[in-house]
């Protein structure tokens, strides 16, 4: 990270011409995208083959519908808590009001689709026609429900599915050694990232948004150590043991913007915490779809800055409508490219705010994604602790 930093800089200063930052930064940016491209790579056949592994042990669809309702309970209270505190804290400390940001014109466009799924589209995203299509796009929720059919279809036949359940756990552990070996490349693809953002933005737009990068990182924080860790506290999961099993895909996840990137060392690392295997492998991909906490906290927070910035202020009653239009669509964009920014334009459309208040975040969108993704990952990894804690299924003795 800090040499990549360091490049970054050096560049902007021996080639002052800004026509070549963007050159510069989407060459360097191909050490990133190898890195995320190899990661991709092992997503689909580890997400399927663990949940295989772990819905065929749980046994039964009655067992399955336990554990999800009890998942899914848990990311919905996560989810308003995260959205909440985005709303506080843009409140707060105002940023779109203290900062005084020069103001693209309001009929600017930003690129980007304005209109969040409807309910027939997010059903046909998630019902998969063809597994093995799901499995080419890399869009985990398809994948999930057929992985939890053939599981139990696998579990319901007993001994004549024992060799295809022990076949697909081999799979699994051949997939965790690739991504050993993946991730020797993940300091080079750390490297690139960091350098084509310091290259592209420079170091200067950080003093220009520190306020808001500071407000909203404050918010995180305190997300990630104080609520998160007051769910911990509570259910006696240890917290800061938790924190040190997942300080790798943590830092990787930071590092790269995309939590993506950081799912198989995140099994792993809960796996050593104490949790339940089949309850990792049925929670954490579920998880990324439903339980981005980071993302969901920058979509309260981004659209109530930019309602600030033009000098809108919004009603208690309509930020309350707002929260509640986001508890729904935010659990929509799995799959979708920057789905965060396309989630926040439909809400700014929804409320009579101008798009072009986007442009005032693009600039800083993947400095704040740091923060988000690493956010995501904690998130994901006390869900899955929560649900290892109610099951029954956390081990902790003689973990360290």
């Amino acid at each position: 990270m800090l040499l990549g930093i360091l490049v970054g800089y050096l560049y902007r200063v021996f080639y002052p011409d800004p026509a070549h930052y963007e050159k510069f930064a989407d060459n360097i940016q191909i050490l990133s995208d190898i890195f995320l491209r190899l990661i991709k790579m092992i997503i689909a056949p580890l997400v399927f083959s663990t949940l295989v592994v772990g819905v065929a042990k749980v046994g039964d669809f009655k067992s399955v519908g336990r554990i999800g309702v009890k998942t899914l309970l848990y990311f919905q209270v996560a989810t308003i808590l995260a959205l909440s505190l985005g709303l506080i804290m843009v409140n707060l400390f105002e940023p779109g009001t203290v900062m005084h940001l020069p103001l693209p014109p309001q009929d600017a466009s930003t690129g980007l689709a304005k209109a969040a799924p409807s309910l027939k589209e997010f059903i046909s995203h998630v019902i998969p026609k063809s597994v093995v299509e799901a499995m080419a796009n890399n869009e985990i929720l398809p994948i999930v429900v057929f992985a939890l059919f053939f599981g139990v279809a696998a579990a319901s036949l007993g001994e004549k599915a024992k060799n295809i359940v022990h076949a697909f756990e081999g799979i699994s552990h051949i997939m965790f050694k690739v991504t050993n070996y993946v991730m020797l490349f993940a300091p080079i693809g750390v490297f690139g990232a960091i350098a084509a953002v310091v290259a592209k933005q420079g170091i200067g737009i950080i003093g220009a948004y520190i306020y808001l990068i500071a407000c909203f990182y404050a918010g995180l924080l305190f997300f990630g150590l104080v609520i998160l860790g007051s769910i911990c506290y509570s259910l006696k999961i240890p917290f800061i043991r938790l924190l040190k099993n997942i300080k790798e895909p943590i830092l990787l996840a930071f590092s790269t913007a995309s939590s993506e990137s950081a799912f198989p060392k995140t099994i792993e690392a809960l796996e050593k915490f104490g949790c339940s295997t089949r309850i990792i492998s049925f929670v954490l991909p579920l998880g990324y779809s439903f339980n981005l906490d980071g993302s969901i906290m920058y979509m309260t927070f981004a659209t109530v800055f930019i309602a600030q910035a033009y000098g809108i202020n919004l009603s208690l009653q309509q930020e309350i409508t707002m929260m509640m239009m986001l508890l729904v669509t935010s659990k929509g964009m799995a799959g979708v490219p920057r789905a965060s920014l396309v989630v926040i334009a439909g809400m700014l459309s929804a409320f009579n705010i101008p798009e072009g208040g986007l442009l005032l975040l693009l600039g800083v969108d993947q400095l704040l994604d740091m923060g988000r993704s690493a956010t995501n990952v904690i998130g994901n990894a006390v869900a899955t602790a929560v649900v290892s804690k109610w099951e029954g299924e956390l081990n902790l003795e003689g973990r360290e």
